[in-house]
């Protein structure tokens, strides 16, 4: 199989967790805590994959000045969006309560929280399309991390979104999108840098990680702390162990 076709197949199964983690949310009613919980346990799990399988592997790619230089750049481009579609009512798109806007509360708030969740999810499919580079195999603990957690992010932004009286078409239609979109992003990094040299990958995955970072702290963890309150970081912790576990146990 060709490694851009199989890149996009990844990284359709692994944003399709979004689809799961919103049907959960759609049709059971998910106590609060429980969505906070596993909101900050697949936090955990995203920093752990950043950590070993983004960064430490952009480091030993293309050196440790343009792996610096992509996280950074990644981090304040994510934040520079974020802030963007936080003015046209995006701001909680990750929360379940009723934190979210409605169209009628914030006009064109519907389009602000798509492409919020496009934006949150772009950068870790991309991710699994540079792990297939040179004739690889995809990184499962980078899939097992990306799936893991885009259930609960799933979870908490459609029952959030639910609150706020979006219907059903507008919810599996953005994370339907969504999981078309992540395949998408991960065929197209696959092609894009498959003769690149090691430099501008290392660039590429620091840019990744630091968005994915920049919105573990923005997005999910203050999801978490809203309900899990003192056990957010033992729980975060937990993820982060299970992560590593995975990475290491694969390696």
């Amino acid at each position: 199989m060709p490694g851009w076709l199989e890149a996009g197949l990844w990284g359709s199964l692994a944003g399709g967790a979004l689809l799961i983690g919103a049907a959960v949310a759609w049709f059971r009613r998910v106590p609060p805590r429980a969505i906070a919980a596993i909101m900050a346990f697949g936090a955990g799990v995203l920093i752990a994959a950043l950590s070993f399988e983004l960064l430490d592997e952009a480091e030993r790619t293309g050196g440790l000045a343009p792996t610096a230089a992509g996280f950074l750049g990644g981090a304040c481009a994510y934040v520079a969006a974020n802030a963007l579609l936080a003015r046209h009512g995006a701001r909680h798109r990750k929360r379940s309560g009723g934190q979210q806007p409605s169209e009628a509360d914030v006009q064109g708030s519907g389009a602000a929280i798509a492409v919020g969740a496009l934006l949150d999810g772009v950068p870790e499919s991309v991710v699994l399309g540079l792990s297939l580079l040179g004739g690889g195999d995809v990184g499962l603990a980078v899939v097992a991390a990306v799936f893991i957690s885009n259930v609960p992010e799933g979870l908490s932004s459609a029952a959030g979104m639910k609150r706020a009286g979006r219907s059903a078409g507008y919810v599996f239609g953005i994370w339907g999108g969504i999981a078309l979109a992540s395949g998408l992003a991960a065929m197209l990094g696959n092609l894009a840098l498959e003769s690149a040299s090691p430099a501008a990958v290392a660039v590429i995955m620091g840019v990744a990680a630091g968005a994915i970072l920049a919105m573990v702290a923005d997005t999910m963890i203050p999801e978490a702390f809203e309900d899990a309150h003192l056990l957010t970081g033992l729980i975060t912790t937990a993820g982060f162990l299970t992560a590593f576990a995975v990475e290491r146990l694969a390696a």
